[in-house]
């Protein structure tokens, strides 16, 4: 009787993927979204391939599904050279999701497990923008940015206030945190009313707090923000890209969004 019950459970979980059976409890928390990417063709309902556009980090963003594989539980995101020069004349290609109009995030906790390739020109980023403002009105948070082969993973804070302004100093708009190389690692962001804060591996990084100010625009984080996860390629910051580093990718295992009990 007590095996076919444990069985009984362990179908459960198999089949309805619930809550307590995917992802363990996390004191004073409690999971009330996650994606574990253990399907053969990504949800739809939840995210869209990222379209190209002018900015660095969008340059070589691409439908195409050279740049995507879903694997092993694992969605991979991947940055190649274009073999198709006829059909897309950039000489890149890269992959990248965001829940842009789909799934939006406020006041609670995000983690992302995911493990980085590693090339010159590689710049693998998880963020978050506003659903419902402009940048930098809206304000963006890099809840993890890589470059090339760095030890160390970039967390900040980017807003009218530290942009347009260009204060990032009162108060401090970004920190590094080391990361373990080669292997999986759990980027997370706290989304308090008062302060945005960053970890890695549970290692604090920084806060980024709400500060009395007359200027405008120094914490525009009380919206809903949508996710974006992509593997990116060249740009002012990250420098040029090395073909012969290519193909690289980036594995996401698991997204979970948490809300205080």
């Amino acid at each position: 009787m007590k095996k076919s019950l444990l069985i009984f459970s362990v179908l459960v979980c198999i089949l309805f993927s619930t809550t307590y059976c995917t992802a363990p409890k996390k004191e004073g928390w409690q999971l009330v979204w996650e994606e574990n990417f253990d399907g053969t063709t990504l949800d739809t309902s939840r995210w869209s391939r990222i379209p190209r556009g002018t900015a660095d980090w969008q340059n070589y963003m691409s439908f195409s599904d050279s740049c995507y594989e879903m694997k092993d539980g694992n969605l991979i995101l991947k940055g190649i050279v274009n073999n198709d020069l006829q059909s897309d004349t950039v000489p890149f290609l890269t992959g990248g999701v965001w829940t842009k109009d789909k799934v939006s995030f406020k006041d609670g906790r995000i983690e992302i497990r995911a493990k980085l390739g590693e090339a010159t020109g590689a710049w693998p980023a998880i963020w978050m923008l506003s659903q419902n403002k402009g940048w930098p009105m809206g304000g963006e948070i890099d809840i993890m940015e890589h470059l090339n082969f760095d030890s160390i993973v970039y967390q900040t804070v980017h807003t009218h206030y530290t942009y347009d302004l260009e204060i990032k100093d009162n108060p401090v708009n970004g920190g590094t945190n080391l990361l373990n190389r080669n292997d999986y690692n759990i980027y997370a962001l706290e989304i308090n009313a008062d302060s945005l804060v960053f970890f890695v591996n549970n290692s604090r990084t920084f806060a980024y707090p709400r500060i009395v100010t007359d200027k405008e625009g120094q914490y525009p984080f009380d919206d809903d923000f949508y996710l974006l996860i992509d593997m990116q390629l060249g740009g002012s910051w990250v420098g040029g890209v090395d073909p012969k580093d290519l193909p690289v990718d980036m594995k996401i295992d698991w997204v979970r969004f948490y809300k205080k009990q």
